[in-house]
């Protein structure tokens, strides 16, 4: 009988040759790992762009802290500066009179 005539089984290798076969096993877990490692990269740039917004948002809270703070000198100066003679100051540097007073305006002025 020929080889083909058997259906090949064992017919055309030696004896005592292992025929290759594929570790389906051992091929699911390689896989397996690779598609792990895809997933953790994945999560790598989100896990950067965390990181980067909680330092800026560190950033921020000291910001605001300082914004508070001269928040906090400017409305204390402007409480100072709402005294009756700061009023009467500024009015006067921006040009007004208290009623019944007269103007005056003086031009050409030596430099």
């Amino acid at each position: 009988m020929s080889a083909r005539a058997n259906g090949r089984k064992g017919a055309s290798r030696p004896r005592g040759a292992r025929r290759r076969t594929v570790n389906w096993d051992r091929l699911g877990r390689v896989i397996l790992v690779l598609v792990l490692f895809a997933v953790l990269a994945s999560y790598l740039n989100p896990l950067v762009n965390f990181v980067d917004a909680w330092r800026d948002s560190k950033a921020t809270k000291q910001e605001l802290v300082e914004l508070a703070e001269e928040n906090a000198a400017l409305h204390k100066q402007a409480a100072d500066d709402s005294t009756d003679a700061v009023l009467v100051r500024e009015a006067r540097r921006l040009g007004m009179v208290r009623p019944g007073e007269r103007a005056y305006t003086v031009h050409k002025l030596p430099d």
